[in-house]
């Protein structure tokens, strides 16, 4: 809200002192008739020094000292506007307007609680006053003392019902209370008044925002935009209403207007950057938090907005430079730092990613997919010790995490700890009895210690999943074979050659299981087409026999 003006001085009362005040009034009276005909002629600086010159001869009047503070008021010399009215107050500590006047000046000046408390004085002196209790609303609004506040807009609304900067005022003191309901249903009374009120627009739109009110948003924001096209609170209320209704066109035309109005508006900016974003043009979305992050450096989201983007264009050293930025930024949080270590790992450079996910995980120990993460970038490098250790660290956050139950069954393999490894694939299978990755690290571990009966049923029940791979189905064959199960082996080793008719080893041990079975020229064809396959198979076909 804004200040108020100075009251207009008090008539003079008649004089009736000794023949030496009679004089000094007199001598006032030309001093002020000079100042009024220079004020009238425009010239309220020279009407300033004739009263100045006055004083300096001794002519202290509250005439004086009046027309001097508003001479200073209107040439928003407000200190000294403020001086003069407190020299009147000495001499007429009873003068309501001087103590108004001076209030208003130490409002212009945004000393709100002396303000404040020099219109409680001008109200006590002249209660009729409502001015003065408009005033002290307004300072009470400065100072965050809603509940007061709204007392003193209630005073004068009980003089002037209608009166609208103390409807408004009181608004604005509910709106900040938290009292919504109550402040848009004064603002629309304020707007029946005056269907102009930007402020009052600019303040429902406010409301509709908080209140996540789409529908008061458009409506308050295109009414706003009727009266003032370059409305920045308008356009920006649209662009909020678009956003809501998931509408990323019109929230890019809408922010790309508001970026025109005000080309230094930080939102703006971000939020087209954001609305591309969402409508998946990653070049201009790029191009929009640059100009974000020039105007607001410091703003980790925004340099975190445009690593993403950068991204998605293939930019990685560009992403990973805005994440770093915003890590920076950013120090005590953890949201930077995972977005820079997704960028160091898409980028390759593993080593770095490890070293930030270690770095979230030490920030936030309780941080199960830094853990995770941890663990997989160790694995990767082939620290299988410390892997395990991590991810038995993420099975002590989530207890029944089957990746990463899965995941410290491979460290523990790689590490030759096959009874861990065994006992961690065995407790997936627990949970979850259908688990491909737990059946596979199984047969493995099985073939490994040679135990082909186990190896042979890990190998079925992984089939009977549906698990049809040549691999799978050639393992099993193998399998057969080796445990004296020809018939078995040789449709095995068929179902694998239906999924990959070249595979060349399939049909070498087809040929050699057909053999057994007594039928040699389907074992010779079989050969033939694993020779064809694979050439190299024929080495050392011919080497000589060793005794």
């Amino acid at each position: 809200m804004s200040a108020r003006n100075p009251a207009a001085a008090a008539p003079a009362g008649k004089g009736r002192n000794a023949e030496e005040t009679s004089k000094q009034t007199a001598m006032a009276s030309v001093a002020l008739a000079r100042a009024v005909a220079r004020h009238l002629e425009g010239k309220p600086e020279e009407a300033l020094k004739e009263l100045e010159r006055a004083l300096a001869k001794g002519e202290r009047s509250a005439e004086i000292f009046q027309a001097m503070g508003q001479i200073q008021f209107e040439l928003k010399r407000y200190e000294d506007s403020a001086a003069s009215f407190r020299e009147l107050l000495k001499m007429k500590p009873g003068d309501a307007d001087a103590w108004f006047n001076l209030a208003v000046c130490l409002e212009r000046l945004e000393r709100w609680q002396e303000a404040a408390e020099h219109y409680k004085k001008a109200s006590e002196t002249d209660p009729e006053r409502v001015e003065a209790q408009l005033g002290l609303g307004v300072c009470l609004l400065h100072l965050n003392m809603h509940k007061p506040a709204v007392a003193a807009f209630d005073k004068v609304l009980q003089a002037r019902p209608d009166w609208e900067p103390a409807l408004f005022g009181k608004a604005v003191a509910l709106q900040q209370e938290g009292r919504a309901e109550e402040a848009i249903e004064l603002y629309r009374r304020v707007l029946e008044i005056n269907p102009k009120s930007e402020e009052a627009l600019t303040n429902l739109i406010a409301l509709g925002l908080a209140r996540k009110d789409h529908e008061l948003v458009r409506d308050t924001a295109d009414q706003l935009l009727g009266i003032n096209p370059q409305s920045v609170a308008a356009v920006e209320g649209l662009a909020a209403w678009a956003f809501a209704c998931e509408d990323y066109e019109l929230a890019a035309k809408y922010c790309t207007t508001l970026t025109a109005l005000a080309p230094e508006h930080f939102e703006g900016w971000y939020n087209l950057g954001l609305a591309h974003q969402k409508a998946g043009r990653f070049e201009q979305a790029a191009e929009a938090y640059e100009e974000a992050v020039r105007l607001r450096p410091e703003s980790a989201e925004a340099w975190t907005n445009l690593g993403l983007v950068r991204q998605e264009l293939g930019d990685t050293a560009g992403a990973r430079q805005a994440h770093e930025q915003a890590a920076k930024l950013d120090p005590s949080g953890t949201t930077a730092l995972w977005n820079l270590a997704l960028a160091l790992e898409k980028s390759g450079d593993f080593a770095q990613a490890e070293k930030t996910y270690a770095e979230i995980y030490k920030r936030n120990p309780k941080s199960e997919e830094a853990c995770f993460r941890l663990g997989l970038m160790q694995l990767e490098r082939g620290d299988y010790a410390r892997s395990a250790e991590t991810f038995e660290n993420c099975l002590k956050l989530r207890p029944k995490w089957v990746e990463a139950q899965l995941n410290l069954g491979l460290a523990y393999w790689k590490l030759g700890e096959l009874d861990l490894a065994q006992a961690a694939y065995e407790q997936v299978l627990e949970w979850e009895p259908k688990s491909v990755d737990a059946l596979r690290g199984l047969a493995a571990i099985s073939l490994q210690r040679n135990n082909l009966d186990e190896a042979l049923e890990y190998h079925e029940r992984l089939i009977a999943l549906g698990e049809r791979s040549p691999e799978i189905l050639y393992n099993a064959g193998v399998l057969l074979q080796k445990t004296g199960q020809p018939e078995a082996a040789a449709e095995r080793y068929r179902e694998a050659l239906e999924e990959q008719p070249d595979f060349a080893e399939a049909l070498l041990n087809l040929g050699h299981v057909l053999r057994e079975l007594g039928r040699l020229e389907e074992a010779r064809a079989c050969w033939s087409k694993a020779l064809e396959a694979k050439p190299e198979l024929a080495q050392g076909y011919f080497a000589p026999a060793r005794n």
